[in-house]
């Protein structure tokens, strides 16, 4: 049932929709009336009972009429016009449904209400006979967590059960009866449960009859098909047994589960019946008098009370049996005569068709199963599975044996000697026995010919395995069942079966999960269950089936819609076909007087297609397409006599549907049938716009069964023959076969879809070809672009003999088809109309869609879009239409081409636009007797000479013209990335065409294959000249350098330019930025390296070709390098890892690289020796000043050659030893020297050895300490250091480089305005790079970066805020390696740390270290003056822009003075100031690891000490410092509360003060510390400001222990380096301040504290 869709937007119509009209069954010659008592609302929706019906408005109202004799108040029970239920007033209901006695509701949220009947509670309600009012039903999944309401999609109601489907497309039942198919015994089920045995299935439709239940389930996708088990889920019993006799094999598939249920929901064949089938005896057609007979293996089993016995078949030969012996069954039925000419020819037909493999295009052929019903399987399975050809044969011939009998001779009782009569006339007498068959109605012989033929059709359970439509069941592979039953295979029979060849061309499955997701799915199946007395669930039997259960022989049929009544149901299918089966005693199945259990097709008017069905209690109704489009109403069933005619013994019935009169009435939407009359919404064609919506259904409906026709009868016979020609031809005609089925599939999609379309709203706006026009129009360009490419092949003459056969035989048939009226046509040319005939499908579209479009205002959005619609269609035909002559124009050439170029050249997709075979054009400066001829492909520029031929792919080709002047008249210049040559033309007209198509054709080549005009233009916005800059693939042929490398990016006239990745066959490849053809720019560079099989890779930047910038290169051996380079070499600074830690010689060196060679200052870490050596290399050797520190904790300093320490140098060994004096190679000691002992006693002399293994002196030994006066004693030990790198030297590299960067050839050497530029192209280039990879930079980092586009402007005098503005963009910049500062401020923290940190962390190098940090402020402070020419030099003072705050209590003095004077710190502009507070926090770890280490011995005392006085309590130690007493604290205020200082109080004393001071450790910076410093005096004063209640002065006196107390209690640790580190980089202005005076008495509270004596 189609759900309703909002209301129409035509005004004028709305009153002419869903007018009722009402008949009553059996008395069909009369006209309808109208429904008694019914005003004009438009009716969406009826449903039937048996005495009443119900109606859905448009605006989602429901009103029932009839015998309601559930409703409370007698007035209602039968109303005279039909009631509103007021219970739904509200609720907007979208889908009603009507049961024998109950009927129900859908609202639009997916809500239910049930009213009626309830005795079964098929209300869904408990203890109640009836439901008078409209009751929400609580459906609600108990398995889902929280458990959640379900919403319902559609309803059924049968007498006793209502099923309802939900939004996910599950079942759920309630009610009474096996029809409900739940898994319980206790009835009545009144809280709906859900039919688990579909759960997970996609169930698209469902319907009830009144004992039975139907569904519409979607086929499961290929993949998900689980192999078939070879025993029963259930009951474990083998599903098919085999047994040996002496002389003849006994197989049998006919095991039936108990449970009456399908093997498993997914297996692809399940048994036809699944339950027994009657006991049968019959011969078979060889008439060699051998007999079947049902004996062996008889289960009992019980079903719903139904007993009966199940026989396996058994083949045998042996017995005759004279005489009769009675079959009974479970009802009696009358016989069917027989017609034996069926079966002869249905051999025949048999024999002509190979059994075929299904598969897909070339896939593995599916396994083969052991067939359960008739389902042949695949003769031809690849050599592992279980059964060979021979014995599937065997099996498969066998398989049909129960099936037959059940299928054929269902339900009639019937003798051996009537099957024997049947099945073995000798050939003289065909027929002569028909006389002695059993008594039936003479005429029925041709029509049970006929039903022969029909049940050998749908006995083919096609299996949902291999999904094929139902062609593919019927025409290709012909299964091996046959009407009878086959006796011992003959030996012959099989050697044919043998010898079929293998087939692997088959027709793909058809669908496309786009299409199938937006559009009504044709795969599906039927499943039906509840009781089947009357045949009506279609398994072939009459047992109840407590389970949904897959009825086979309906498997590819595209069943889209069914429909169940009493006892007997309909299934409509997408082809415009009616399967029905059940009881037909008044022929209300409409194809012969006999009940069929299984689907047979209803023969329902000729021609005409069926496109709607309703099943009445004992009729049926049938809504068929007619020539003029106005659907007529067949009628077939229960036929009422006249007035005054006797009664005759049994009711009489249609013998064929019969057509009601009803085109006066309008165009019918809708049929609903019920027990004693029927009814029709009608719709009245205002203004043509209903004639067109239906022109258009029944056209898609007629159109889709030509396709299958052609499908089934040309394609699939033609892919199945054995030889079709060259594996291309193959290809080719296999690619056109499935773009067809594809097409095909969807039409029949839309045709369904037009249906249900017109029995709802009908909007022209949801229309799928509107809606999704998209899906038509690519599929309809799809199928086209395949069709001319088969056909610019050489089309159908390319197939071999016996498919040219094939079609030649069937000339008429395919001139039938392709609607070509001319007896003379050729063959070839019928082949051509015929294939490209859906094409002119899509003129119609166009025609119906502007007819539509007339029927609105011309304002109206509705005819903007049908119009834009109908012109898009137009102009896809025309498109589609110039493209088959392009590729008509295209064969014509290749037919005159010389063929050894042919074969070369010749390819699907390429088509001709123009070639020089007129001398039209030639080459510039060509020889007299050279030939070039020109060829415009769509693809290429092909240039042809007496036997080569050059092809210039186009996407690389650039065409201009010449300009007059440049001599050459006409010219043409052709660019491609090799050559460069120019072309002229004969004529201006010439060059013009020729320029024009080569610049088309190359657009076209560039906007790739889907080329069909943009959709609702009319493909007229052709750009003039295709873009000079492009993306395109490209294998160079002849560049030196790039020989057979590949290309793949943009390029701009000829050459790579952008974005790009270039491949070599050696396996290089590079991939990056591009600039005139060379790499430039960012890139990737690999180079694979056979010898070690790994690869080298570089990551960085590249100037014309060659690495250039910074960079990463870690080579295949496990070097790493990253740093600068220039020209393909390292130049500048780098840094060179070597090795891991665990290989032979891990090492890093970090530094200053000149051409590929240290050379400069470097640092040079040689991890195994435990050595590092900070100084000058030249050519990859140490060279000049150096230092080495040793893990042992040597330290030497000196000169070094070659790598050597030689000449004067320096050794300082831990304990403070030093050796003054000459050194040769490596660290031996040789010459002159001094050597001085820790003590102070030192030897002067000659020296020779190495340290640590002994050494020779010849020399004087002093001690100093016997000198009486000063000027006696030798010179002290000259300061470290002299022979080291001066600070300023190290890392020029570095600082060298950010100069360039800002643009500057030295420091200081540029323009300003072009540093900043340069470091505005910086950021912006970097910012672009790491877009790309985003997750390089976080949110804050994006965020500093924007901020730093902005320039700082500087205007006028500078001021503080001025200064505070450069400090904030300082900070900024430094905070991002993509500006030049950061990226020099992160280099350098890199090479400190690298210096500083582990072997270098060494107390000798700690001035060095603190030397080092100087300098780098000195050169970062030069950069920030050149950036801001408007800052002071070092040491200026910054005028104040106001006054400083007056008032300020000076420490010192106590008063209030407005000029103190120290200046206010940080208006003195100092390099610390500016850079440190940014560069400091960075360095500081290495740097106080090495203060630390330095004041080691120092601290350890001074420690000792404060542990030692921090035992006292407070009191205790004040006194001991000898603090004044009027100071000591007398109270304390402790979390609020003042407490008396005792004794005993420790730890609690000027405790702001202690904590304050604590925070020294935690700051970085010397201002910081001093700060810190300064805040704990103030603390001080605060404190005993309090407690003295009075103004006093502090002297340095009284001041300097309560300080002393302070530094005690704050327990320090590393005080001594805090001290020394502010002392050596403290801004040298604030050392006479007062934060100056400060930091003294800190510096002398640390010393007294180590020389304090506890008493």
């Amino acid at each position: 049932m189609d759900s309703k869709k909002k209301s129409s937007t035509e005004a004028e119509g709305s009153k002419e929709r869903g007018l009722v009209h009402v008949w009553q069954a059996g008395s069909f010659a009369l006209t309808p009336e109208r429904l008694p008592g019914w005003g004009g609302k438009t009716v969406l929706q009826a449903a039937l009972g048996v005495k009443h019906g119900v109606l859905l408005t448009e605006d989602g109202e429901v009103y029932s009429f009839g015998t309601l004799p559930w409703k409370s108040e007698s007035a209602e029970i039968c109303p005279s016009s039909p009631l509103l239920e007021s219970a739904l007033v509200g609720h907007r209901v979208v889908a009603v449904a009507a049961g024998s006695f109950h009927s129900g509701a859908v609202t639009e949220s997916g809500a239910v209400y049930m009213w009626g009947e309830n005795a079964a509670g098929q209300c869904a309600v408990a203890n109640q006979r009836s439901v008078p009012e409209p009751s929400p039903v609580s459906i609600s999944d108990s398995e889902a967590s929280p458990s959640l309401a379900v919403r319902i999609l559609q309803l059924a109601c049968g007498e006793e059960h209502t099923l309802a489907l939900s939004i996910s497309r599950e079942i759920w039942a309630w009610g009474t009866g096996c029809q409900l198919g739940l898994i319980t015994t206790t009835f009545p089920v009144t809280k709906p449960q859900k039919v688990e045995h579909l759960a997970g299935r996609v169930v698209l439709q469902v319907a009830c009859g009144a004992f039975h239940s139907l569904a519409l389930v979607q086929c499961l996708p290929l993949q998900d098909h689980k192999p078939v088990p070879e025993r029963c889920n259930q009951c474990s019993q083998l599903l098919i047994t085999m047994t040996d006799k002496e002389d003849h094999v006994i197989i049998s598939d006919s095991h039936c589960c108990p449970l009456g249920v399908t093997l498993s929901e997914s297996q692809a064949e399940d048994h036809v019946s699944m339950a027994p089938s009657p006991h049968t005896e019959t011969e078979t057609p060889d008439g060699q008098g051998e007999v079947f007979e049902n004996t062996s293996g008889e289960a009992e089993l019980n079903v719903g009370n139904v007993r009966t016995t199940s026989g396996n078949a058994v083949i045998s030969s042996q017995q005759n049996i004279e005489g009769t012996a009675e079959v009974s069954s479970a009802r009696t039925a009358p016989s069917y005569p027989k017609d034996t000419q069926a079966v002869t020819a249905y051999l025949q037909k048999l024999s002509e068709h190979p059994v075929r493999e299904n598969q897909e295009h070339g896939e593995k052929p599916p396994q083969v199963q052991l067939p359960v019903a008739e389902t042949v399987p695949d003769l031809h399975s690849p050599p592992t599975t279980s059964t060979s050809a021979l014995n599937s044969l065997v099996v498969s011939c066998a398989s049909a044996v129960g099936v037959r009998v059940a299928a054929t001779y269902e339900a009639g009782a019937l003798s051996l000697k009537k099957v024997m009569n049947f099945y073995s006339p000798s050939p003289g007498e065909t027929g002569a026995q028909a006389g002695s068959a059993p008594t039936g109605p003479e005429s029925l012989k041709d029509l049970r010919g006929e039903q022969v033929k029909q049940e050998s059709m749908q006995g083919k359970k096609s299996s949902s395995l291999v999904d094929i439509r139902e062609e593919e069941a019927e025409g290709g592979s012909r299964r091996l069942s046959l009407p009878g039953l086959l006796s011992q295979v003959s030996p012959r029979l099989l050697r044919k079966a043998a010898r079929v060849k293998t087939r692997t061309v088959v027709l793909t499955p058809t669908y496309s999960g786009e299409a199938d997701a937006l559009l009504p799915s044709l795969r599906t199946e039927v499943w039906t269950w509840g009781k089947g007395k009357e045949g009506q669930l279609g398994h072939g039997d009459v047992l109840p089936r407590l389970q949904p259960l897959c009825v086979k022989c309906l498997d590819g049929k595209e069943v889209i819609h069914l429909e169940a009544a009493g006892s007997h149901s309909l299934a409509l299918t997408a082809k415009s076909q009616v399967y029905s089966w059940g009881s037909n005693t008044f022929g209300q199945l409409g194809h012969s007087d006999f009940p069929t259990t299984v689907p047979r097709l209803s023969k329902v008017n000729g021609g005409n297609g069926v496109w709607s069905i309703a099943a009445g209690q004992d009729y049926s109704l049938f809504l068929v397409d007619t020539d003029d489009f106005q659907p007529g109403l067949y009628y077939s069933g229960r036929q009422d006599p006249a007035e005054g005619d006797t009664l005759p013994e049994n009711p009489s019935g249609t013998k064929t549907p019969v057509l009601l009169s009803c085109s006066k009435l309008g165009y019918i939407s809708r049929v609903t049938a019920g027990k004693d009359g029927y009814l029709a919404l009608v719709d009245k064609n205002i203004m043509g716009y209903i004639a067109s919506l239906h022109e258009l259904a029944t056209t898609e409906r007629r159109f889709y069964s030509k396709l299958s026709d052609i499908k089934s009868q040309i394609l699939r016979p033609l892919l199945s023959l054995d030889n079709l020609g060259t594996v291309t031809t193959v290809q080719l005609l296999q690619e056109v076969a499935s773009r067809f089925s594809k097409l095909c599939y969807l039409i029949g999609q839309h045709g369904v879809s037009l249906g249900s379309f017109l029995q709802g709203v009908k909007e022209a706006s949801s229309l799928a070809i509107m809606k999704h026009s998209s899906l038509f129009l690519d599929s309809y360009t799809e199928y086209c672009a395949s069709v001319s490419n088969f056909l610019v092949m050489g089309g159908f003459q390319l197939l071999a003999k016996p498919a040219i056969d094939f079609l030649n035989k069937n000339q008429e048939l395919l001139q039938d088809l392709s609607e070509v009226n001319d007896e003379n046509t050729q063959l070839m040319e019928i082949l051509n109309t015929l294939f490209f005939l859906p094409i002119r499908r899509l003129h119609n579209y166009a025609k119906v869609l502007l007819k539509l479009a007339t029927c609105f205002e011309v304002a109206s959005p509705e005819y903007q879009k049908l119009q834009d619609s109908s012109s898009c269609y137009e102009s896809l035909a025309l498109h589609l239409g110039r493209k088959r002559k392009e590729a008509e124009y295209t064969l014509g050439f290749w037919k005159t081409f010389p063929g050894k170029m042919t074969d070369s050249l010749r390819r699907p997709e390429r088509r001709l636009l123009c070639e020089s075979s007129n001398r039209a054009l030639s080459l510039q400066h060509a020889g007299r007797f050279s030939v070039n001829w020109f060829i415009l492909f769509n693809d290429a520029l092909v240039h042809a000479q007496f036997s080569t031929h050059h092809v210039f792919p186009l996407a690389t080709l650039w065409a201009e013209p010449l300009s007059e002047e440049a001599g050459s008249v006409n010219g043409l210049k052709i660019t491609t990335p090799e050559e460069q040559f120019t072309l002229i033309s004969s004529t201006p007209q010439e060059k013009t065409k020729w320029l024009r198509a080569i610049s088309q054709a190359v657009d076209q080549a560039l906007r790739g294959t889907a080329d069909f005009p943009l959709y609702g233009g009319g493909g007229s916005a052709q750009r003039q000249e295709p873009p000079i800059s492009r993306s395109a693939k490209y294998t160079f042929y002849k560049d030196p350098r790039l020989k057979d490398a590949t290309y793949d990016g943009r390029w701009l006239s000829g050459k790579p330019h952008g974005r790009g990745v270039l491949k070599w066959p050696d396996g290089k490849m590079y991939s990056g930025m591009f600039r005139n053809g060379l790499e430039d720019g960012y890139g990737e560079y690999r180079i694979p390296n056979k010898a070690l099989n790994k690869e080298d890779h570089y990551v960085g930047h590249w100037k014309e070709g060659k690495m250039c910038g910074q960079g990463v290169y870690s080579y295949a051996s496990g070097e790493v390098f990253e740093g600068c380079f220039q020209d393909n070499m390292r130049h500048g600074h780098g840094l060179l890892r070597s090795g891991k830690l665990t290989s032979s010689s891990p090492s890093m060196f970090i530094g200053q690289w000149v051409m590929d060679k240290k050379a400069g200052y470097g640092v040079f870490d040689d991890i195994t020796r435990g050595e590092k050596y900070m100084g000058m290399w030249q050519d990859d050797v140490c060279q000049g000043n150096g230092v080495v520190v040793t893990q042992f904790g040597l330290y030497y300093e000196g000169n070094f050659h070659l790598n050597k320490m030689t000449g004067n140098g320096v050794l300082l060994s831990e304990d403070d030893t030093i050796y003054e004096g000459e050194f040769s190679d490596d660290w031996t000691l040789s010459g002159k020297g001094t050597l001085t002992m820790p003590n102070g006693d030192y030897i002067e002399g000659y020296f020779s050895g190495e340290w640590g293994s002994g050494i020779k002196i010849t020399g004087s030994y002093f001690k100093p300490s016997l000198y009486e006066s000063e000027k006696d004693r030798p010179k002290a030990l000259r300061k470290l250091g002299n022979l080291a790198v001066a600070a300023d030297e190290k890392w020029r590299a570095v600082f060298d480089e950010c100069w360039h960067q800002l643009g500057c050839e030295g420091p200081g050497q540029g323009e300003v305005w072009k540093a900043w530029d340069n470091i505005a192209v910086a950021l912006t280039t970097n910012r672009r790079q790491h877009r790309d990879s985003p997750e390089m930079l976080s949110r804050s980092q994006t965020q500093t970066l924007e901020s730093l586009e902005y320039i700082p402007q500087h205007v006028g005098a500078f001021s503080v805020e001025k200064y505070d503005n450069i400090k904030k963009y300082l900070i900024k910049a430094c905070d991002t390696p993509l500006h030049p500062l950061g990226r020099l401020v992160e280099t350098l923290v890199a090479v400190y740390r690298m210096t500083y940190v582990g072997v270098g962390a060494n107390r000798r190098l700690l001035q060095e270290a603190v030397k080092e940090i100087k300098s780098y402020l000195k050169r970062i402070f030069q950069l920030v003056r050149f950036l801001f020419p408007e800052l002071p030099e070092e040491g200026s003072t910054i005028p104040l822009s106001a006054p400083p705050p007056t008032g300020r209590r000076s420490f010192c003095t106590g008063k209030s003075d407005s000029t103190s004077e120290s200046p206010e710190p940080g208006y003195v502009v100092t390099s610390s100031g500016l850079v440190l507070p940014v560069l400091l926090p960075r360095l500081y770890p290495p740097l106080f690891m090495l203060y630390a280490l330095d004041n080691d011995r120092e601290e350890d005392v001074y420690w000792e000490c404060v542990l030692r006085l921090n035992k006292q309590a407070d009191t205790a130690l004040l006194g001991f410092l000898g603090v004044q007493r009027k100071f000591w604290p007398a109270t304390l205020s402790i979390l609020g509360e003042s407490k008396k200082v005792l004794p005993t109080t420790k730890d609690a004393c000027f405790a702001s003060a202690v904590e304050c001071l604590q925070q020294i450790s935690t700051t970085f910076t010397p201002s910081d510390k001093l700060k810190v410093i300064q805040q704990t005096f103030e603390e001080i004063s605060q404190s005993v400001l309090a407690s003295l209640q009075e103004d006093f002065l502090w002297s340095m006196d009284d001041l300097f222990p309560v300080f002393l107390y302070v530094v005690l209690r704050a327990r320090i640790r590393n005080l001594g380096s805090e001290v020394h580190l502010i002392e050596d980089l403290m801004d040298p202005y604030l050392q006479h301040g007062e934060q100056g005076i400060m930091f003294t008495t800190l510096k002398a509270c640390y010393y007294q504290i180590q020389r304090e004596k506890l008493n």
